[in-house]
């Protein structure tokens, strides 16, 4: 089942690995002005897959603009779908706005604004209940810059309600993977 998972992480990196690609061969042939804007301009892909206890399948394209060497604005898209066969399944898409400081080549600081509609379906003996909603969530977070393209740490919902709430934790740890 590992190597399994391992395939499957391998392919969407090479998906997302050709995307960045793909886009970057296509906007090198613009002017020399345009030029300097798409190395400003990186695009980023985060997902992941769990299998165990049930299924996890999550996807994050976004942009993110560097507006200065400290300074990055980016926004994207995300969908995800968690399921536990013939218990329940959850289903969210939506978008976020990121804004990122960098104090030190070191470390990265984020605020995001994240705006999902999540759709529920719980199963049981007697019936089926269907749950439609929208949750935001406001996430200040820091993260150790491991590469110029990568950096790991972990970001906290300042809008936490766990009632209210498609996310487990008020606490996430991101990993943020750019091209």
């Amino acid at each position: 089942m590992k190597k399994s998972i391992l395939k499957n992480a391998l392919v969407l990196c090479a998906i997302c690995v050709f995307s960045a690609s793909y886009s970057q061969a296509t906007t090198v042939m613009v002017k020399d002005s345009a030029d300097v804007i798409d190395k400003r301009l990186k695009f980023g892909c985060g997902f992941g897959l769990n299998f165990v206890g049930g299924t996890n399948i999550f996807v994050a394209p976004n942009l993110i603009y560097d507006v200065s060497n400290k300074i990055s604005l980016g926004g994207g898209l995300q969908a995800s779908y968690a399921g536990i066969k013939d218990v329940q399944n959850t289903t969210t898409y939506g978008f976020n706005i990121i804004t990122q400081y960098t104090p030190t080549p070191m470390l990265t600081t984020l605020l995001e604004l994240t705006e999902l509609r999540v759709s529920t379906k719980t199963e049981n003996l007697v019936e089926n209940i269907t749950d439609k909603y929208w949750d935001t969530a406001l996430f200040v977070g820091a993260g150790l810059n491991v590469t110029s393209n990568i950096s790991i740490g972990a970001k906290v919902n300042l809008l936490y309600d766990s009632d209210k709430t498609v996310y487990t934790s008020a606490v996430i740890p991101f990993v943020n993977i750019t091209f």
